[in-house]
Formats: C-alpha cells, structure tokens, sequence
C-alpha cells in the first residue's frame, strides 16, 4: 500500500512538472499622455477626486520626468481641492525630494504648502499652532522666492496671521487679568509690544501694560507705557483710557459717528433703475 501511495506521488509531481504549452498575451502600454489629458478634465469639471486618481497614474507612466513632476504636483493640487491637507502635504513633500530640478514648479509646491497651513488657520480662542505653522512656511516662501507674484499674496496674509497670533496673545493676557495672574498677563502683552507691534492691538497691550502696573503699585512702569502710547497713538481711544488711570475725574466723551446723507446715492439709484 505504501509503495503504490509513493507510485501515485511520483506521477502526480512528474505530471506538475511536465511542460505545457502556455499562450501569452502582449500587455497593451499604458499611454501616460490620455491619462494625463483624462486627469485634466476632470480637474477642470471640480471633479478632484478622480483627477487625483488618474494624475497619479500618469506619473507612475510618463518616461519623462519633467511630465511625471507636472503629473505629481496636479495630484497635490487635487488632493488640496477636496480639503485633504494631510494628503496633499505628504505629496507635495514627496514631490519636493523626488523632482528637485525644476525651480518654478519647486516654487509652485512651497507655494500650495504655505496656502494649505495657512486654510487650517482657526480663530485665536483656538490651536496656536496652525498659525505658527503657517508663519513659519510663509517665512521660507517669502525669504526664498521674494520677488514674485506669489510673494505679494503672501505678505498679505502674513499681515493676517501677525494680527492672528498678536489676538491670540491678547486673549490669553486677558484671561491672566481676570483671575488675576498679573505677571502671566504682563509676559504675553510684551509679546504684542516686542513682536506684533504693527498690529492693530499693539494700542489695546499698551493701555493694559499702563492698568496692571498702576494696580500692582509700579507707577513708574505704568508711566512709562504710558508715554509710548501717548508718543504713537495720542489720539486713540486707548490713549484717552490710559490717560484716566492717572486721572480719576477725567471724563471720557463718546464720539458719535456723523450719519451721512444718502440722499445724492439714493436718487442715483433711482436713475439707474
């Protein structure tokens, strides 16, 4: 029984090893050119999902590097254009390593880098450091590439992002105030005045730099922002709040704004209808 168990297992791998005649089939070339053209459509109909889909398959095809770039960075794009940051920032950093060689393109993708950490920006009562992120890549795009149209949009929305970070600082500063951590709120209001200082609350640090050390009996040191809010911004509001710690019976009078007449807009309009 054994020997015929044995015959059996010596015909069964001798007929596995036989030749046989295998028929192949010619695999038909993908042409990277019709994806790229098909990706193309579909990112200009807002369809960014299948656009990044079929970008990335044309890289992966192209035998021209400078194509499979192009092919890299529409698929960042894409992934941008349905909000997967993550996504588009891992891309785009692929990008970076793998297509050194092109400097417009390079400058394309730092661009879109500091676009995407700039959009996940929220308000100041929320996560820093998003907006440190951001300033911190607009930094490196506005250093690196200063003279380009891109530039001019990115000193923009830095300017945001400074006014951003300055509320953020505020914000704290304020919550030290009130339940009164003097020395807290005094470290993040020099923040404003030593970094963010052209902002629009750089007035607001001062006057709370000039309340919290007149509270605290350091007269001399309210004193002093005091006059470096009088110097720069004697006629704000802050200035005139500031002006009434050291003197009590100072009234302070609201400025009622002047209504315009709309009457000349008003009869325009009517012409126009």
């Amino acid at each position: 029984m054994y020997r015929l168990i044995a015959i059996l297992f010596i015909f069964f791998i001798a007929s596995s090893c036989a030749k046989k005649e295998v028929e192949y089939e010619p695999v038909k070339s993908i042409d990277a050119y019709a994806l790229y053209q098909e990706a193309f459509k579909a990112f200009e109909k807002g369809d960014y999902y299948y656009a990044e889909k079929k970008f990335s398959e044309a890289e992966l095809n192209f035998n021209i590097v400078e194509y499979s770039a192009k092919s890299a960075l529409m698929a960042s794009y894409s992934l941008y254009g349905i909000n997967f940051y993550a996504e588009a920032l891992l891309n785009l950093d692929r990008y970076l390593k793998k297509y050194p060689g092109d400097p417009r393109s390079s400058m394309y993708a730092h661009y879109l880098i500091a676009i995407i950490h700039y959009e996940q920006i929220s308000d100041e009562k929320k996560d820093l450091k998003p907006l440190i992120d951001a300033d911190k890549k607009i930094d490196f795009f506005l250093k690196k590439y200063p003279n380009t149209d891109y530039a001019i949009d990115l000193k923009f929305k830095k300017d945001l992002i400074q006014n951003q970070l300055a509320a953020k600082e505020l914000y704290i500063a304020k919550y030290y105030i009130e339940i009164q951590k003097w020395v807290a709120a005094i470290n993040r209001l020099k923040v404003i005045v030593n970094k963010y200082d052209k902002t629009v609350f750089i007035e607001e640090a001062l006057h709370r730099l000039v309340e919290i050390h007149y509270h605290i009996g350091l007269e001399q040191e309210a004193k002093k922002y005091a006059k470096i809010l009088g110097y720069n911004y004697n006629s704000s509001e802050w200035f005139e709040q500031s002006y009434k710690v050291f003197n009590n019976d100072y009234k302070i009078v609201k400025k009622v704004k002047q209504i315009k007449d709309d009457s000349f807009f008003k009869k325009i309009i009517e012409k126009i209808k």
